[in-house]
């Protein structure tokens, strides 16, 4: 990523390390009670290897699952859920939520929260790795699934005139959801990256020069010519400096605003559930998305901020509601408990 990425949108191992010596992870982490925090764990794809011991943990030791408006219940009112209770919430809907999570949640007795995708939800699901929109559906009617939005298209976005690089053969390595739409074909010009909820303006190169880029690929060999070593020289002369536009404010804050209520109208709709919750891809959440989460009706929004608890309690700011990496889970007080030091990976 370029510097012109805040540092507040950057993960890492520095990020980590600030926030930890600045205490925003809980005591209880490190061996400490739980106190009146409710931890929000969040995860993703997963195995039956990873997850099953982790809910085997919580069932072992009393731990009770809740669902967003239980979470928005203790934040915005003050109410809280039954002792050792905690949140687990998975991100972007994948298919190993309906395969893997489901049963193994009705298994113990659990609920979790869903954070779906709309755009990325397809009627029939052979080729897709996201859960279809039927089993979205058995999910969230099942009760063990709170299904709530994760934006309608979950973007990441060019930010930059700059060109950084071009797709090529190790671009296929690249986390699904971390390419942009605008990459697509071997020797597409690559720009500085940001979410589309970040208060960035997105930046549309000018397809002239990747189509110069994709051709000259295709002409060259195709995947053989990043074997050459002068391949990233070679196509920036082919670029020769790319060009494009930015989009303006009013259509950033705009498109961020239908990001927002079309997820929740189109879940709603399509489930025949209330949508009123929200996750921010990436948990970046700039000032237009913030506002624009407010404008939309959402009553959570789940978000990171810089310097902040990652657990959640009354009175917390209900527009940045704070979670902790699902590898953290053990580390809750109980039998056979681990430490951060033993589960960070």
């Amino acid at each position: 990523m370029s510097a012109r990425v805040p540092f507040a949108e950057r993960g890492g191992p520095v990020r980590g390390v600030l926030d930890l010596v600045t205490g925003c992870y809980p005591a209880f982490l490190f061996g400490g009670s739980l106190g009146d925090q409710l931890p929000v764990f969040h995860l993703h794809e997963v195995t039956r290897e990873w997850l099953e011991p982790r809910l085997h943990y919580l069932a072992e030791n009393g731990y009770r699952t809740v669902t967003t408006d239980e979470i928005a219940r203790l934040v915005v009112n003050g109410i809280r859920p039954a002792e050792r209770a905690v949140a687990l919430t998975f991100d972007d809907a994948w298919a190993s939520a309906y395969a893997v999570a489901y049963p193994l949640l009705k298994q113990y007795g659990m609920r979790a929260v869903l954070f779906a995708i709309p755009a990325r939800i397809a009627d029939a699901g052979d080729d897709s790795p996201f859960v279809t929109w039927a089993q979205l559906r058995e999910l969230q009617s099942s009760g063990v699934f709170d299904v709530q939005s994760h934006t309608r298209t979950h973007t990441m976005m060019f930010c930059d005139a700059e060109i950084v690089d071009f797709v090529s053969p190790e671009f296929e390595r690249e986390p699904l959801l971390n390419r942009p739409a605008d990459a697509d074909g071997l020797g597409t010009p690559l720009y500085t990256r940001r979410s589309r909820m970040s208060d960035a303006r997105r930046f549309h190169p000018d397809e002239r020069a990747a189509d110069r880029c994709r051709a000259h690929v295709a002409a060259h060999g195709g995947a053989a010519f990043f074997t050459r070593p002068d391949w990233r020289a070679d196509l920036r002369r082919v670029a020769n400096g790319s060009g494009g536009a930015f989009e303006d404010d009013a259509t950033r804050e705009a498109t961020i605003r239908a990001e927002l209520a079309d997820a929740r109208a189109i879940l709603s709709a399509r489930l025949a559930a209330p949508v009123t919750h929200v996750a921010m891809p990436w948990g970046i959440s700039g000032r237009a998305a913030r506002a624009a989460a407010e404008e939309t009706g959402h009553v959570l929004c789940f978000a990171e901020e810089p310097l902040r608890r990652r657990t959640v309690r009354a009175g917390d700011d209900r527009f940045h509601v704070m979670r902790l990496n699902g590898n953290f889970i053990t580390c809750l007080p109980g039998r056979g408990r681990q430490w951060f030091f033993s589960t960070v990976r």
